[in-house]
């Protein structure tokens, strides 16, 4: 078979070889329970601190600003229950966007049947929010807003900077969380910079292991816990320490950051080959991802293609791809995040995402474009008598 070619990176990455052996080490020798008193406890204990130092210094944080979870989903559930809970007289207006990640939109579903009023702003065509929309939702009984960095299914790059200005304007108390899951270790973020209150972080996004994700939260904010127990993370998510998760998530940002320049020029690179050959060779292909978004994700619908015909396809040649958000690529349907921007589902139906990492090549997208060429006569609809 051939070389594997693989294009899902917003889903997951490939582990450093780093991280992996890092893991291996610490899983075979320092394996004591970060709660214990003696002495392979306290090894455990420094090993998680280490890794909680390196998260902090990537965002120029305090290091007792970062808790370790589970992942990316229980992040944000934390974030927004656990704000929600701890500020009851906040207010229960809520603000998120229609193109939110299911790990968002659905904590919003379910607190909007337990009193929460939850709005969703508009994003234009471009996939972008609408600030006027977001401008006008803000009232005096708002308390939290939500807005993912980058979107996980189209690359687009929301505004943020501007939108933690326009919530200042107009109540400085309302907290900003931003899903950076997409976003961390792809681009330089400065939470107090830039007026984020509370960010979501992801592990295996970065070529660190699954099962391990960060929430900074600025030491003003108050939380509660939404997992109950022994009390670790400074009280706020219990469970026994996920040691070599955790140091495998700092080995990773310690890589990432140190060629963070240097894998968004390869990305951005392998993203613009891609999509010319496409323009050039391939008929009826709509560029979905808009102009300036993330150079690590490209979006293109195949015209008179099922998507998933066509993922299955590429997979026989040992390439792989994605229809969208792979926590929800199995439901069979519309992507909620493409029926936002307002394109039609009859384009929507061959949606592709490509997503890059610096384990990739030009000789990847060359034969990725060579397969597309070969596969879809094969597969096209015929729509009116013709292809």
């Amino acid at each position: 078979m051939s070389r594997e070619i693989y294009l899902d990176n917003s889903a997951t990455t490939r582990p450093y070889d780093e991280v992996i052996e890092f893991v291996t080490h610490i899983s075979m020798n320092v394996y004591g329970n970060p709660s214990s008193l003696h002495t392979k406890g306290i090894e455990a204990e420094r090993m998680v601190r280490n890794a909680r130092e390196i998260v902090a210094k990537s965002l120029g944080v305090s290091r007792d600003e970062i808790y370790f979870t589970s992942g990316g989903t229980e992040a944000n559930n934390l974030a927004i229950s656990g704000y929600l809970y701890a500020n009851p007289r906040k207010g229960k207006h809520i603000i998120t966007t229609k193109i939110e990640h299911p790990s968002v939109m659905e904590v919003y579903n379910n607190l909007s049947q337990y009193g929460y009023k939850v709005d969703f702003i508009d994003v234009d065509k471009n996939g972008i929010v609408i600030v006027d929309d977001l401008r006008k939702k803000i009232n005096e009984e708002t308390s939290l807003i939500s807005v993912i960095y980058i979107n996980n299914e189209t690359g687009a790059v929301q505004p943020v900077e501007e939108i933690a200005e326009i919530k200042n304007s107009l109540n400085r108390d309302i907290v900003l969380h931003v899903d950076a899951v997409q976003a961390y270790g792809k681009i330089k973020i400065a939470p107090k910079k830039q007026g984020i209150d509370i960010l979501t972080m992801s592990s295996h996004k970065i070529h660190g292991p699954k099962g391990v994700g960060a929430l900074y939260a600025s030491r003003d904010i108050k939380l509660k816990p939404v997992i109950f127990g022994g009390g670790q993370e400074s009280q706020l998510r219990s469970g026994t320490e996920n040691v070599p998760g955790i140091c495998g998530f700092g080995a990773a940002v310690d890589i990432t950051f140190r060629t963070i320049e240097e894998s968004a020029g390869r990305c951005e690179n392998l993203k613009a080959l891609l999509l010319d050959m496409l323009k050039r060779e391939v008929e009826d292909v709509v560029v979905i991802s808009p102009e300036g978004a993330s150079p690590y994700i490209l979006n293109v619908s195949f015209l008179n293609v099922r998507a998933e015909v066509l993922l299955h396809h590429l997979e026989t040649k040992n390439i792989f791809v994605s229809t969208g958000a792979a926590c929800s690529s199995r439901k069979q349907v519309l992507s909620h995040v493409l029926k936002a921007m307002g394109i039609k589902p009859e384009i929507i139906e061959g949606a592709i995402r490509f997503s890059f990492s610096s384990f990739n090549t030009e000789e990847d997208i060359i034969k990725t474009v060579e397969a597309i060429k070969d596969i879809l006569p094969k597969i096209r609809i015929k729509r009116g008598g013709r292809k």
